[in-house]
């Protein structure tokens, strides 16, 4: 039996690893192997995208999200068995735990049944239960609850009065009794279990709007008077009611038919209708049932919350993806442009690495009409810099900008323009990340030169933003924030990881993000280079400071050193397979270098004849696929989407027209379009297919070019409704 110990509260419990992997299997389905393995190569600290890409063999093949399911579960049961070996521990200290108790508890898989079997003996406040059992009042709350027929009903009572106790009549006799039995009753975890149960699964949440707002209007109108199942309200319906009733506009409540629960509760208590003390009871039943209630309908709206959160944050999850792996321009030199009309625009030139060159401010709108020199000032920076792509933010001006530029370019221009959303910019361009990289440029400027490099590489350049500020997320500071944070966190670092980082020209903010690295070696990586120049070949890299055998171990397979004389270095085989290239290539009279991009060299390896134990099919196929293309990037090539020159602003749209958009973000109930009027168009759910939609990330995704029919518009709400018209599914 494999079992280790854990710290839960004051005190260390032991924990049985084998009965958390049968848990984790049972529930994830994957094979018990993988998941032992991955969890020890967790805990030996080797990162997901490591396992994921490098230890396939040890792990049955798993992908990066089986790998995060079996850590997620492994750490939610783990905590659990810590958690019942301290209730079992507690409550048989207190000499209450019976056979019974003690299998339920042991069975139990779920937090919360676990937490309702240890409610009644947890550590409570002083409550009107507690001073009535100090009174000496629960014999007689058990002869009640035990419901004995016999007896004389006031001379019971009359016993148990006691003035030195404050116990002075009958009726403070009766009360103190029923007070225990309401807690006692609200503290059935059998019934508790039903309850919510019932809530989770019939419950209606309904939603009125509070007297203060009763003659108001506000975006949460649909909620002054609305009721739906709890269990199939939608994530962001949910966290939109949330929304409202913090801000005092609506509240909230769930019902359920009342009378058939407490006809429940009262059949599993009262055994014997003649009882003497029926009616006390039966009371007590009641107010128990009320004050459980209370207390169920919030845990089940928080649990329905929390689910809410979780399909948020995997919207945001699946939106960032997408976004970061948007396909990048690439080396091309960049005029990028941050628009604006009484302040100018302002102009940045970027080298094919993007490195800043040169900036210029224009005031080609007014209020300041420099046509003519605008566009001279333009003119001689791209045929200075031989611009091939112009850049343009999406924010305001950014359509007069567009056609401004188009207007003064000749004809047969081989300089193309871009619309770039603009999205986190200025957060970026004022962060401590700008300032160290650019000093002694303005905010402006720094906000173009991030356009410009956002649309080299996306990727590279939007790991230097807080994710939240992207605007691809739905109620994005609603959720948990360290949940969110981790989730987020996690798809920079498969993105990442997964297209893989040039160790001479990536930023700290990248590097950091590398499978092993995070931000101290970022750091050291950076140091190292402007000290001592570029790398030379992958393992330069243990000469950085603090960058150990883990260390390289885990990021070298995803770091690409392109000048390096050994071209393996310039490819996802991790070092400590170059051996075997080099064992494959000598084999058949040739130098790993020769085996590059040769299919038909390739194909004369015998790849079977190198299985083993330590290297099986997976890590041979990974390394035929990257010999036949080694460093290829793996993101889609890029395509240019240009907006109507008819269509700027809101007032140019009109019913029926149709348009050529791009996915800005994509939500549960639709997709947000850009269609370049400064407002992002709704392609709600039903009008995205002609088929019905369950989730719409699996027809349309962030950075998506769509083609749009215009259905309405709203000018003063500044809503435009959309329908999506070609390439339906």
């Amino acid at each position: 039996m494999e079992v280790e110990t854990t710290t839960t509260g004051k005190e260390k419990v032991a924990i049985d690893c084998n009965i958390v992997y049968d848990l984790v299997m049972r529930e994830s389905g994957l094979a018990r192997k993988s998941i032992v393995d991955t969890v020890t190569l967790l805990n030996e600290k080797a990162t997901v995208p490591f396992i994921a890409r490098y230890r396939k063999e040890r792990t049955g093949g798993l992908d990066e999200t089986q790998i995060r399911l079996v850590a997620d579960k492994w750490e939610y049961y783990y905590d659990l068995e810590g958690r019942k070996t301290f209730v079992l521990k507690t409550i048989e200290d207190l000499g209450k735990l019976t056979p019974e108790l003690k299998q339920e508890i042991i069975c139990c898989t779920k937090r919360q049944k676990l937490e309702d079997l240890y409610r009644p003996y947890k550590p409570k406040r002083r409550t009107k239960a507690t001073i009535a059992r100090e009174r000496g009042l629960e014999p007689l709350a058990d002869l009640i609850w035990q419901q004995s027929h016999e007896g004389d009903h006031a001379q019971i009572l009359c016993a148990f009065i006691n003035p030195d106790k404050e116990v002075l009549t009958t009726d403070d006799v009766l009360a103190g009794a029923i007070d225990i039995l309401v807690e006692r009753v609200s503290e059935m975890a059998n019934l508790r279990g039903w309850l919510r149960e019932r809530v989770e699964s019939k419950g209606l949440l309904l939603t009125k709007v509070t007297r203060e707002w009763q003659e108001k209007k506000s975006k949460f109108e649909m909620y002054y008077d609305f009721n739906e199942l709890l269990k199939s309200a939608p994530s962001h319906r949910l966290l939109a009611i949330r929304r409202g009733a913090k801000k005092g506009i609506i509240s909230w409540n769930i019902g359920i038919d009342e009378e058939k629960a407490l006809a429940y509760f009262t059949n599993r208590i009262i055994h014997n209708k003649l009882a003497l003390f029926k009616a006390e009871l039966t009371r007590a039943i009641h107010l128990g049932y009320k004050r459980m209630y209370l207390s169920v309908e919030i845990e089940s709206f928080v649990a329905a919350l929390q689910l809410a959160e979780e399909e948020a944050m995997r919207v945001f999850s699946k939106n960032l993806n997408n976004l970061l792996l948007d396909a990048p321009a690439g080396e091309k030199m960049i005029l990028a442009v941050d628009p604006g009309f009484r302040t100018g625009c302002k102009v940045a030139v970027l080298d094919g690495n993007g490195s800043f060159k040169e900036f210029k401010a224009i005031y080609p709108h007014p209020p300041q009409n420099e046509t003519n020199k605008a566009a001279k000032t333009v003119l001689d920076l791209i045929e200075k810099n031989a611009i091939d792509l112009i850049a343009i933010g999406n924010g305001t001006a950014a359509r007069e900008t567009e056609a401004f530029i188009k207007s003064i370019l000749p004809k047969e221009r081989t300089a193309r323009i871009v619309m770039v959303s603009e999205a986190g910019a200025s957060v970026y361009s004022a962060s401590e990340v700008a300032i160290k990289e650019f000093s002694q440029l303005d905010v402006t400027v720094r906000g173009a030169i991030s356009i410009g490099r956002r649309l080299q590489d996306p990727l590279a350049e939007l790991v230097k933003i807080d994710p939240k500020s992207i605007g691809v997320g739905q109620y994005q500071h609603d959720v948990n924030q360290i949940r969110l944070r981790k989730s987020l966190e996690s798809v920079v670092e498969s993105c990442v990881n997964y297209v893989g980082v040039e160790l001479n020209t990536a930023s700290r903010e990248l590097l950091a993000y590398v499978s092993g690295i995070g931000p101290a070696l970022a750091d050291n990586i950076v140091t190292f280079r402007s000290q001592k120049g570029p790398f030379k070949s992958r393992s330069d890299l243990k000469q950085v400071s603090r960058l150990g055998d883990k260390a390289f171990e885990q990021s070298a397979g995803f770091l690409r050193v392109r000048c390096s004389s050994n071209q393996l270095d310039n490819s996802a085989i991790h070092p400590e397979r170059y051996k075997l290239v080099e064992k494959m290539a000598h084999d058949i009279g040739l130098k790993p270098g020769d085996l590059i991009g040769k299919k038909a060299l390739l194909e004369k390896i015998d790849w079977d004849a190198y299985c083993n134990q330590e290297v099986g099919k997976p890590t041979l196929d990974d390394i035929r696929e990257e010999l036949m293309k080694p460093g290829l990037d793996p993101r889609d090539n890029f395509e240019n989407i240009e907006f109507s020159a008819e269509v700027c602003e809101l007032i140019d749209l009109k019913e029926g027209m149709e348009l050529l958009g791009k996915v800005t973000n994509v939500t549960n109930f639709g997709a947000f379009i850009d269609i370049g009027v400064h407002q992002d168009g709704l392609i709600h759910i039903s009008k995205l297919s002609k088929k019905f939609v369950r989730d719409p990330h699996e027809i349309i995704s962030v950075g998506e070019a769509v083609r749009v029919r215009v259905l309405s518009v709203d000018i003063e709400l500044k809503r435009v409704s959309l329908e999506r018209i070609k390439g339906n599914k």
